[in-house]
């Protein structure tokens, strides 16, 4: 017979690994915050602390080099850094979720489709709208993104494998693969949509205002609250179907509010920012790591550090070809093909 050791309460009702926890969330949001300031004051032109304080804070002065550094700051950096710090908080999130709805630990947000919906929609705006604004393309971004994942989630929820991850799984990859070619075809006959889908599938969050930024703050708050809500539930349903049926989850209704919050989350992200390759796997798997299997300390997890690795990736694009820059899609997908290189290794090396 087999024993659980139960690791027994510390004076005061808590126990050494949810100390550890709360601490580690602390570090997190103070890691946060230092990249956030780096951020701030590092790009094209190196700005010192004193300068990103008269940037944020000073009142406007006749001085034509601080009119400069309050511009760069204000409309430049503080933008990028917001938007950075919401989709890496998203994608983290909807990383985390994918792998505990579909059971799959190399599940990424792109599986349910998101990417390639936002992708298709905005090419297909473009050619035939002629838009070149990120306002006027994102909402359609999103539009594509959610009726992907809609799509996706339909497709899986009928015939003899419905409910099934697998299905999920193979509902998505099929979706995307349709809309990969359907965003192709219309990216080849039209020349401006061609130089979008180059730009869009680089991932970047450079040169987003805030009239974009709010709004899609709005879903990802809403995604978060959808995540927040299901995660008990997807404890359960992780000790699989018939165990959460039998403590009585209500799976639909759960996989339900755990894709619409997926897709909210992915789909506004991808919709400001483009296809984000990596992120939620990598940091999904961190925070495991750092936690164990429970999800909600793993979520947390996973969408603190999906905001500081995005804000350190962007820092790392900046600087490495300075006064250029790559696109924070690029440096996330060079660290993350090693990553999920890795993962499918130690997967082949343990089974073998």
């Amino acid at each position: 017979m087999s024993t659980t050791a139960v690791e027994r309460p510390a004076p005061g009702g808590t126990t050494p690994a949810r100390r550890r926890r709360v601490l580690g969330l602390g570090m997190l949001v103070l890691l946060l915050v230092i990249m956030a300031a780096l951020s701030l004051a590092v790009g094209a032109r190196a700005l010192t602390p004193g300068e990103v304080w008269h940037g944020l804070f000073a009142e406007p002065e006749s001085d034509r080099r601080l009119t400069e550094i309050r511009l760069i700051v204000e409309t430049v950096r503080v933008p990028r850094t917001t938007l950075a710090i919401v989709a890496g908080l998203a994608l983290g999130v909807g990383g985390a979720l994918i792998q505990g709805y579909t059971r799959n630990p190399i599940a990424d947000t792109g599986l349910l489709g998101v990417n390639a919906g936002a992708s298709f929609a905005v090419v297909s705006v473009i050619a035939v709208f002629g838009f070149t604004s990120p306002f006027q393309y994102v909402w359609f971004g999103f539009l594509g993104a959610a009726v992907a994942g809609v799509v996706v989630f339909g497709l899986s929820s009928i015939g003899r494998g419905a409910g099934n991850p697998l299905t999920l799984a193979l509902a998505g990859q099929g979706i995307t693969v349709f809309l990969a070619a359907m965003t192709t075809a219309v990216a080849l006959s039209d020349r401006e949509s061609s130089n979008a889908l180059r730009f869009w599938n680089a991932g970047s969050v450079a040169a987003v205002g805030f009239d974009v930024i709010w709004p899609i703050t709005g879903f990802i708050a809403l995604g978060l609250v959808l995540a927040l809500i299901t995660l008990p539930a997807l404890n359960l349903l992780n000790l699989g179907d018939d165990v959460a049926r039998g403590l009585g989850v209500n799976i639909a209704l759960s996989r339900t509010i755990g894709i619409t919050a997926i897709t909210l989350l992915a789909g506004a992200a991808t919709a400001a920012c483009g296809p984000i390759a990596f992120l939620g796997l990598m940091v999904a798997h961190v925070a495991r790591y750092l936690t164990g299997p429970d999800y909600r300390w793993l979520v947390p997890y996973a969408g603190l550090l999906g905001a500081v690795v995005l804000l350190l990736c962007d820092i790392v694009g900046r600087l490495v070809t300075r006064p250029g820059e790559l696109d924070v899609g690029v440096v996330v997908a060079l660290l993350g093909a090693p990553f999920f290189a890795v993962l499918v290794w130690r997967g082949k090396f343990k089974s073998a």
